[in-house]
């Protein structure tokens, strides 16, 4: 979906996806790097929600973000799949204290790959963000576990954030997003070579020349 452009900045343009069981903190993370603010007041999504971040990735790239938080409640899952459609990354998200919430994870990422549908799911810019590493004492998931999960996965980018105290927020949201405008690009260049026209030379004419 890299090139799309937005219509009044006209800048490229990313959909990310944010998946993961209910309380996990998606809705603060997704706060948290967008405006910056954290607010225990956060209701349960319901469906989805979304906003949007303009991100300067480097000294060429802009990039449009378009955040999606998606509800983790299972009755109201079914309606969130209808936002996956389109999306260039995801971000999974679990409750470092809560060792369900990472068993989960498995789940979320196959309804999403399968409501997505991408043309090489093992190479789809997944991150994995293990939240609320702030809450001393009651860590369920280890960093190694977490980190093990993630390879055997085709190698996730692991990040153990605090949407409270904003550690790693912004860096594991960066990462999902440059690896999706990466993708794109390399798509982009490899639909500009069309496959080679193959002459089939058995069917031309062997009859000798009549000279």
């Amino acid at each position: 979906m890299y090139g799309r452009s937005h219509q009044s900045q006209r800048l490229p343009y990313i959909k990310a996806i944010i998946l993961g069981d209910s309380g996990v903190g998606k809705t603060s993370l997704m706060h948290q790097y967008v405006r910056g603010t954290f607010s225990t007041q956060y209701k349960a999504t319901i469906g989805a929600d979304f906003m949007k971040k303009v991100v300067k990735l480097d000294d060429r790239r802009v990039v449009d973000v378009s955040c999606w938080d998606t509800a983790g409640q299972e009755r109201f899952q079914s309606l969130g799949v209808a936002f996956y459609r389109g999306a260039d990354c995801c971000i999974l998200c679990f409750d470092v204290t809560n060792a369900r919430s990472f068993e989960n994870l498995e789940s979320w990422r196959d309804e999403f790959l399968i409501q997505v549908g991408p043309r090489d799911p093992e190479s789809f810019p997944f991150v994995v963000v293990g939240n609320k590493i702030d809450v001393e004492g009651r860590r369920a998931v280890s960093q190694k576990r977490a980190m093990e999960w993630c390879a055997a996965k085709g190698n996730i980018p692991y990040f153990e954030t605090s949407a409270k105290k904003d550690i790693n927020v912004d860096e594991a949201f960066r990462t999902v997003v440059m690896n999706a405008m990466d993708q794109e690009a390399e798509t982009d260049i490899s639909n500009d070579f069309p496959d080679p026209i193959r002459i089939n030379t058995d069917d031309q004419d062997s009859a000798p020349c009549a000279c």
